[in-house]
C-alpha cells in the first residue's frame, strides 16, 4: 500500500483525485494522510467525498475515513464494473473535478460507461464544462478512448443544481500522443454564458473581451442556458488543427462584467502570444491518461504547481518519471513514459 502525503506540492483536492484515478486504473491500494492540511478548511469536503463515493461504487472498493472533515483516507479498489452510474454532490461543487477521479480508469478499462454527475458545471478554480467538452474530451478521443460530454443543465455557484452526462464507448484504449505544435488556426469565439440574468451582462462581456483581444464583434455571442439559479461565465475558445484551448472567467456578485471578460481575454492573449500548444490546465489533465496509456510528449506554456504535483504522484504510484525540458521561448516539453 502506498502512503501519500496530502500536504505535498499543491496540497489540495487534486492529490486525492489523482490518487483515486491511479488506484482504480492499477488496482493498487493507498492511504493518504494530512489531507488539505494547509487549507482554510482542512480535510475532506463534500466534493471530495463524492469523488471517493464514485470511485468506491465503480470498483466495489473498501474505504476507511470517508467522512466530512477527515484528514486521512484508506482506499482499496476492487475490479472495475462498467455500467451506468449517477452521483450528486449535493452542492455547487464541481462535477468536472469528480470526473477527474474516475474517468481516467474508465478510459483504460475498455468497457462502456455512462456517468451522470450533479452539482456545479461552471466553477471558479475548476475545469468548466466547456473546457472538458471542447479541449479535453477531443484530446482523449485522439488518444484512442472515445468520450462524449453533454450538458443537461448548467450549475453555477452558489446554487449548483447542474447536471453533466459523460459517456465512454466500449473497446477503446489509451494510446500515444505527440503534441508539440498547434497547427493551422481554424476558429475563435467569445461566449458569454448567462443563466437567469439580464442579457445586457453578456453583451457587455462580449464587447469587452473582443475589444481586449482585437477580434471582430462577429466572433462573440451570448449563450443563454437553463439553470436552477443565476450564473455567468465567459468562455473563449481558440481552435487549431491539432489542439483546442478554452479560457474561462466566472461572474461574481460585485464584480463588473467587463472585469470578468478581460480576465478570460488576458489568459487567452497570453496563450496566443506563446508558441506551445498546451495550456497549463490541459497539461495537468493529460499527464495521467498518457501515463496509463502508451505515453507521449507535449509542449506546454508553463509547468504549474498542479503539474509538479501530478508528476510526483506518477513517480510514486506508477514509477513513471516524467521528463521536463525547458525549451525557452518554445515552452516546456514534457515526455511521459508509459507505466509498465
Amino acid at each position: 500500500m502506498f502512503t501519500i502525503d496530502g500536504a505535498h506540492g499543491e496540497g489540495g483536492g487534486q492529490i486525492i483525485r489523482s490518487a483515486l484515478a491511479l488506484s482504480l486504473a492499477t488496482g493498487a491500494p493507498f492511504r493518504i494522510e494530512h489531507i488539505r492540511a494547509g487549507r482554510a478548511k482542512p480535510g475532506l469536503l463534500r466534493q471530495h467525498l463524492t469523488c471517493v463515493a464514485a470511485a468506491q461504487a465503480i470498483s466495489r472498493a473498501e474505504v476507511e475515513g470517508a467522512q466530512l472533515g477527515s484528514r486521512a483516507l484508506t482506499f482499496r479498489p476492487g475490479a472495475l464494473t462498467p455500467g451506468e452510474y449517477h452521483f450528486d454532490i449535493g452542492s455547487a461543487g464541481s462535477t468536472l473535478l469528480v470526473a477527474q477521479a474516475v474517468v481516467p480508469a474508465m478510459l483504460r478499462g475498455g468497457g462502456a460507461w455512462r456517468l451522470t454527475l450533479g452539482g456545479g458545471t461552471h466553477n471558479p478554480s475548476a475545469p468548466s464544462f466547456d473546457f472538458f467538452a471542447r479541449a479535453l474530451a477531443p484530446m482523449l478521443a485522439r488518444l484512442g478512448a472515445p468520450i462524449t460530454a453533454t450538458l443537461d443543465r448548467a450549475g453555477f455557484y452558489p446554487r449548483g443544481g447542474g447536471r453533466v452526462a459523460i459517456e465512454v464507448a466500449g473497446g477503446g484504449r489509451l494510446g500515444h500522443l505527440e503534441l508539440v505544435e498547434r497547427g493551422a488556426a481554424l476558429g475563435r469565439r467569445v461566449e458569454a454564458i448567462v443563466a437567469n440574468l439580464p442579457a445586457t451582462i453578456g453583451a457587455r462581456e462580449v464587447a469587452a473581451a473582443t475589444a481586449r483581444l482585437g477580434w471582430e464583434a462577429s466572433t462573440g455571442a451570448i449563450v443563454e442556458v437553463a439553470s436552477p439559479g443565476p450564473g455567468n461565465t465567459v468562455a473563449i475558445t481558440v481552435e487549431h488543427a491539432k489542439v483546442t484551448e478554452v479560457f474561462t472567467a466566472h461572474g461574481a456578485r460585485g464584480v463588473a462584467a467587463e472585469t470578468v471578460a478581460r480576465a478570460a481575454a488576458d489568459e487567452c492573449a497570453a496563450y496566443l502570444a506563446a508558441r506551445a500548444p498546451v495550456g497549463a490546465y490541459l497539461a495537468d489533465q493529460l499527464l495521467v491518461p498518457l501515463a496509463l496509456g502508451d505515453g507521449g510528449r507535449f509542449t506546454t506554456t508553463v509547468v504549474s504547481d498542479h503539474t509538479h504535483t501530478q508528476i510526483a504522484l506518477l513517480r510514486q504510484l506508477l514509477g513513471v518519471e516524467v521528463i521536463v525540458d525547458d525549451r525557452g521561448a518554445e515552452g516546456f516539453e514534457l515526455t511521459v513514459p508509459a507505466a509498465r
